[in-house]
């Protein structure tokens, strides 16, 4: 059976996730970011007790099928910037398209109507949280950043993560109690 799982958006996600269906002996055959799939049908008093356990840890099952295109969207965008190297250099739309196997602009307005929000939102609310995380690092420059994330400009970087958090980069690293945000509270 494949359940689908809202806000797994990492490989901890994936372990965490794991875990609560092992400790259900529901075996799962396969565990990826937001689908997971477990041997049989599970009683339904099983299932209703992983949903409450994934809940608990900020997880839930999708059984809908625009939440669950929502939430392959989502999935497909941070893993595009905070998995893909060079992830700017990639058409958004053609990228998010080949992911979810949908016309974009179908996509788009779905995403739209249900989040409240545009996929472009979202993906710049993803960038600024990885630029904040590489600032943190303090490994790269800030020209480095901007060239990664596929940024046209260092100007352009700092316009748009002072637009997101009313600081600029450079205030924001040299002040490290700054917050990062949880990238599937975006």
């Amino acid at each position: 059976m494949k359940l689908h799982i809202k806000n797994m958006v990492c490989a901890r996600c994936k372990m965490a996730v794991a875990a609560e269906l092992e400790k259900l002996q529901l075996k799962p055959l396969k565990v990826e970011l937001g689908e997971v799939e477990i041997e049989g049908e599970p009683e339904p008093d099983k299932l209703h007790l992983l949903q409450k356990r994934l809940s608990a840890l900020g997880f839930g099952i999708i059984d809908d099928r625009k939440s669950r295109l929502i939430e392959r969207v989502k999935n497909a965008v941070v893993t595009l910037i905070h998995h893909t190297q060079n992830a700017g250099n990639i058409n958004l739309s053609d990228y998010i398209a080949g992911q979810v196997n949908y016309d974009y602009n179908y996509v788009s307005n779905l995403f739209s109507e249900v989040e409240g929000t545009t996929i472009e939102k979202y993906l710049i609310a993803q960038k600024i949280e990885k630029v904040k995380e590489l600032l943190r690092y303090d490994e790269l420059s800030l020209s480095q950043i901007a060239d990664q994330l596929g940024y046209s400009s260092v100007a352009y970087l700092s316009n748009q993560f002072k637009k997101q958090t009313g600081l600029t980069p450079t205030f924001f690293k040299s002040h490290k109690q700054s917050k990062r945000s949880n990238i599937d509270d975006l």
